[in-house]
């Protein structure tokens, strides 16, 4: 990842419902949610809702799809993963034994640790 794509994508979570929304997609992920349901979890307006997912999406956070009469939207995973990576790629001066279990995390699913 690029500094330009990090600063675009922060940029995107530097908004209190963006970073809502970006949160329960992150919960819900791989899956996504209907816009209805993010609106109504959000508890943002229809048309402020389309505003900040537009933003999640041309930062490459989310994704639309298409289900017959709804639109999905859901986390982009390679992104979200090379956002984190980025952020941390040079932790604790190449000796990530000196941040403990700090970016041990259970993976989607909690089957199993990884490191970001």
């Amino acid at each position: 990842m690029k500094d330009d794509q990090a600063i675009e994508a922060l940029g995107a979570l530097a908004h209190r419902s963006r970073l809502q929304i970006f949160r329960l997609l992150v919960r819900e992920a791989p899956n996504g949610l209907a816009a209805g349901e993010i609106a109504a979890s959000v508890g943002v307006s229809p048309s402020n809702l389309s505003f900040h997912l537009s933003a999640l999406e041309q930062a490459g956070l989310c994704r639309a799809r298409r289900d017959k009469q709804r639109i999905i939207y859901s986390l982009d995973l390679g992104a979200t993963r090379d956002l984190l990576g980025f952020l941390t790629e040079d932790c604790c001066q190449g000796r990530p034994s000196i941040c403990g279990d700090l970016f041990q995390k259970p993976t989607c699913g909690g089957r199993e640790k990884a490191s970001v």
